[in-house]
C-alpha cells in the first residue's frame, strides 16, 4: 500500500492520503507515528490555554485526516499553513452553500450533484466526516440516485425534497465543525 494524493481546489498543496487515513511511517512527511504522537501532545498542551486539543475535536472531524494537514505547519504554535487551508475552506463552503441554494431554487439537479461532489472532496480532505457524508448524499440525489449511489426510480421532485432536507443537515454539520475548528485555532 502506497501513498496517494488528492488535489483540492482550496488547498495549494498535494495532501497525502495514507492507507485509507491510517497514519503509518511516511516518506512524504518523514514522520513516524511516535513523532506524530509527540506533536499531538504539544497540541494537547495548548488546550490548557483555551484552545481545543486534537482529542477534543469531536466526532465530526476525523483526527487522523486532520492531523495530516497539521503536519504541514512549519510552526506548531502559529499553525499558519493549516489555518489558511481551514479558513479558506470556510469561505469556499459558504460560497458553495449559496450556489446550492440557487441551484435548488432553479431545481437544477445536475448542478446540485456537481456542487455536492465538489464540497464532498474539500471536506474529506480536512476530515470533516459528517459534512462529507451529507455532501455525498446531495451528489447522489442530484444524480437521481439513492443516498448510497444506487439507481432509484425517485422523481425529480422527490430528489429535490431529499436534497433540501440534506442541505439543511449539512449546513448544521458545517457550522458545528466550523465552531470547533475556530476554537482549535483560537479564532
Amino acid at each position: 500500500m502506497g501513498t496517494s494524493f488528492v488535489r483540492d481546489p482550496v488547498i495549494t498543496a498535494n495532501i497525502p492520503l495514507i492507507n485509507n487515513h491510517t497514519l503509518h511511517k511516511t516518506e512524504v512527511f518523514g514522520t513516524t507515528k511516535n513523532e506524530m504522537a509527540s506533536r499531538s501532545e504539544s497540541a494537547e498542551d495548548r488546550s490548557e490555554s483555551g484552545s481545543l486539543a486534537l482529542s477534543d475535536l469531536g466526532d465530526s472531524i476525523d483526527i487522523a485526516t486532520f492531523e495530516q494537514i497539521l503536519e504541514m505547519d512549519d510552526d506548531e504554535e502559529e499553525r499558519e499553513f493549516s489555518k489558511g487551508i481551514v479558513f479558506g475552506f470556510f469561505d469556499q463552503a459558504e460560497q458553495t452553500f449559496k450556489s446550492m441554494d440557487k441551484a435548488l431554487a432553479t431545481q437544477d439537479l445536475d448542478e446540485l450533484s456537481s456542487l455536492g461532489h465538489f464540497l464532498k472532496g474539500s471536506s474529506a480532505t480536512l476530515g470533516l466526516t459528517k459534512v462529507k457524508d451529507s455532501c455525498e448524499k446531495i451528489q447522489h440525489y442530484g444524480a437521481r440516485k439513492d443516498e448510497h449511489g444506487s439507481t432509484t426510480n425517485k422523481s425529480d421532485a422527490q430528489c429535490l425534497d431529499l436534497i433540501m432536507s440534506t442541505l439543511g443537515d449539512v449546513k448544521k454539520e458545517y457550522k458545528e465543525a466550523e465552531k470547533v475548528l475556530k476554537r482549535f485555532y483560537q479564532d
